[in-house]
């Protein structure tokens, strides 16, 4: 009776546990749960970006829907960003503009400022990181644009550092890919004209029905044809190709580039010797001249010189190494 009864009170406890309050352990369980589905791990964590100690500091990156070049305040850390926060951000603002320039008190707020809103960066360098370049690098290229835009930021404004900063560090990134995306380097000012270029060749061909001659692109753009002819010749240096490189498709293997170009000529070299040479052994004696031609174009000997010439050898020698020495003093000269 009493295990049969015990057995109820089990099945009773049973009942409550599943139609009741559920423990405290798991209603916490559920809560960290919740919270870690609605909280997303910052990307450049995973990605070791060198703001990382920056960003382990941060629960999350910018997720703001509003694309990077639109108008309007962007957050910096996303929905972790408060009404406390900006209230410091604008503190140190305020300070940061009054503080005197050489100040170290000036630097400490203008770090902390740049350390803010670095998750800025980090998501406006991976709009960037499928074009080639390392994402810490670009992440590196926009702290930079960051920082320029602290320096340069006005507190009288009515405007977000944030959405002031937005288009410094975008830029910056895109100058980063026009300096880098060329294999030779070339000024700024014919990257620039070579971008003017290719909008404006588009747009008029558009236009024409046909590609734009040089003085249709010079009065579209408002430069000289000089100007249109430097900054077409500066689209070559935007890429190279290699001599190695095997042939396209469809292309016999003549027709690589290291085929069509010429090699050097090894009897070139001896062509200019003689050339070299020819002036300075007409200056020679006939006797002498002859004694040169035989020893180092006939390939003879002293002693066979001597007997040809009906001279000894003893002399055969004297005479070439006085010739020999007023070649060299001529081609000194």
């Amino acid at each position: 009776m009493g295990a049969r009864t015990d057995h109820r009170r089990h099945g009773q406890h049973a009942e409550r546990d599943r139609t009741g309050p559920r423990p405290r352990r798991l209603l916490l369980d559920g809560a960290v749960r919740a919270r870690r589905r609605r909280v997303r791990q910052p990307r450049g964590r995973r990605d070791g970006a060198p703001a990382a100690a920056y960003l382990a500091r941060r629960k999350c990156l910018v997720t703001a829907q509003t694309p990077a070049d639109a108008p309007g305040p962007v957050a910096p850390r996303g929905s972790r960003w408060t009404e406390r926060d900006r209230e410091r951000e604008r503190a140190l603002l305020a300070e940061f503009a009054t503080a005197d320039p050489d100040s170290a008190r000036r630097q400490a707020i203008r770090d902390e400022l740049v350390t803010l809103h670095l998750p800025l960066v980090a998501h406006l360098a991976r709009r960037f990181r499928d074009r080639g370049e390392p994402y810490d690098d670009l992440v590196q290229v926009g702290t930079i644009g960051l920082i320029k835009a602290v320096d340069r930021f006005d507190v009288t404004r009515e405007v977000e550092l944030s959405t002031y900063a937005t288009p410094t560090i975008v830029g910056e990134i895109r100058r980063h890919f026009r300096d880098r995306g060329w294999a030779i380097r070339v000024p700024r000012r014919l990257q620039e004209m070579r971008a003017a270029l290719s909008a404006a060749t588009e747009q008029l061909g558009q236009d024409l029905g046909r590609s734009p001659t040089v003085r249709e692109l010079s009065e579209h753009l408002g430069v000289s044809e000089d100007e249109v002819l430097e900054g077409l010749e500066a689209t070559l240096a935007y890429t190279t190709t290699s001599l190695d490189a095997g042939p396209a498709d469809g292309d016999s293997a003549e027709s690589a580039l290291a085929a069509t170009l010429g090699a050097d000529d090894p009897a070139l070299e001896g062509v200019e010797y003689r050339e070299s040479l020819r002036p300075v052994l007409d200056a020679l004696p006939e006797r002498e001249r002859r004694i040169v031609m035989l020893r180092f174009f006939g390939n003879r000997t002293q002693s066979q010189i001597a007997a040809e010439l009906g001279i000894s050898q003893m002399h055969v020698s004297r005479l070439l190494a006085r010739s020999l020495a007023q070649m060299r003093a001529a081609l000194d000269d």
